[in-house]
């Protein structure tokens, strides 16, 4: 049985933030993560997924992120950063160690995998808001005789080549995936609500730069919001022009599947070979379960980060954790940072939240 200060779940962004902020304090973590590599799940996204945020705001603490910082990242530069930020880290880090559950050990936990069981007094959870695929319980999609999708499990366009395809979500994956399977593909967009937009550039400058410039990015508003709002569709003037002009046209969601057919709002019924789930993801922390720590929904009863149920248990990477910026590169050292802090003054944060955190 092994016995570090504390224990973090998932060598991801916020895994790895967790880590650094930790040993900047004193501890010595254990890192355990369920994959091959520290590196989260970046290298499951799709082929062609580039960052909206420029390179200088797509860093963690510590290492700025390498070449030119006004460009764009791709997703495979942003794996090589995390391995390099990872061998940078005096943490150790356990990959091929999958955390199945979590029990209580007098003042602290236990941490099983299939192998071995870690004790601490501190835990924090960052697998992050993007480790489960969402699926939404669409009328008669499980009866689809198509193909069902989720942006998970899509890499490229080459396969549905020719294909007749209905992307789900109105967000900045599906509106990607969308424009760009229009290539290959005859594409419709179908959401529940218009496409909301914001354009990549503000006066000259990346619109990340006045969210920097008047702290948006950093109000800590995230537990004060009974609804977290959406995030719109960043666009450099390509994704709307293509949406409108008609090559991945927006259409409301279907009513429903029948057979191989989607029937459109309108009545009208549509052959169908793909559709494509481009809604998000949850955060997967059900190894959390058996401590009582999440609410019947599976979500993390929490405030600002900090557990309202186990006053040495925190999490990292949730979306809207305490910001905007809570799931992203730029934000998690912030919130790591902050969560390092109170896990270590022990404080009970149950006196101040024990309402299920609304998502």
């Amino acid at each position: 049985m092994n016995s570090p200060d504390a224990i973090i779940v998932g060598a991801g962004q916020a895994g790895l933030a967790a880590a650094r902020s930790l040993l900047a304090r004193g501890l010595t973590p254990v890192v355990l993560e369920a994959g091959p590599e520290p590196v989260g799940s970046w290298p499951r996204y799709y082929d062609s997924l580039v960052l909206f945020s420029p390179a200088r705001y797509s860093a963690l603490p510590g290492l700025p992120f390498p070449g030119d910082p006004d460009r764009y990242p791709h997703r495979d530069e942003v794996v090589d950063y995390l391995r390099r930020y990872a061998a940078t880290l005096d943490a150790d880090i356990r990959t091929d160690h999958r955390v199945t559950e979590v029990h209580k050990d007098g003042g602290g936990f236990a941490v099983h995998t299939p192998t071995t069981t870690f004790t601490a007094p501190l835990l924090i959870a960052a697998t992050g808001g993007c480790s489960a695929p969402h699926r939404p319980a669409l009328p008669g999609l499980n009866t689809f005789t198509g193909q069902v999708l989720h942006a998970a499990d899509y890499r490229s366009p080459d396969r549905f080549a020719g294909q007749r395809v209905v992307v789900v979500g109105a967000r900045n994956s599906a509106v990607q995936i969308a424009v760009e399977l229009a290539r290959h593909a005859h594409v419709t967009l179908a959401s529940r609500a218009p496409i909301r937009y914001a354009p990549q550039r503000l006066l000259g400058r990346d619109v990340h730069f006045w969210s920097a410039v008047l702290g948006y990015d950093r109000l800590p508003i995230g537990h004060l919001l009974r609804t977290k709002p959406g995030i719109p569709v960043v666009d450099d003037g390509t994704y709307r022009a293509a949406i409108e002009a008609g090559r991945a046209p927006r259409r409301p969601i279907f009513t429903h599947v029948d057979g191989h057919d989607v029937v459109w709002p309108d009545g009208q019924r549509e052959h169908v070979d793909t559709i494509l789930l481009a809604t998000g993801y949850r955060p997967d922390l059900g190894y959390l379960a058996p401590l009582g720590a999440l609410d019947p929904t599976g979500a993390p009863r929490h405030s600002r980060g900090l557990s309202c149920t186990h006053p040495g248990l925190g999490y990292v990477g949730l979306e809207w954790q305490r910001s905007f910026a809570s799931a992203t590169l730029r934000g998690v050292g912030r919130d790591a940072d902050y969560i390092s802090t109170r896990l270590l003054r022990r404080t009970s944060p149950g006196t101040r939240c024990c309402a299920p955190t609304r998502r």
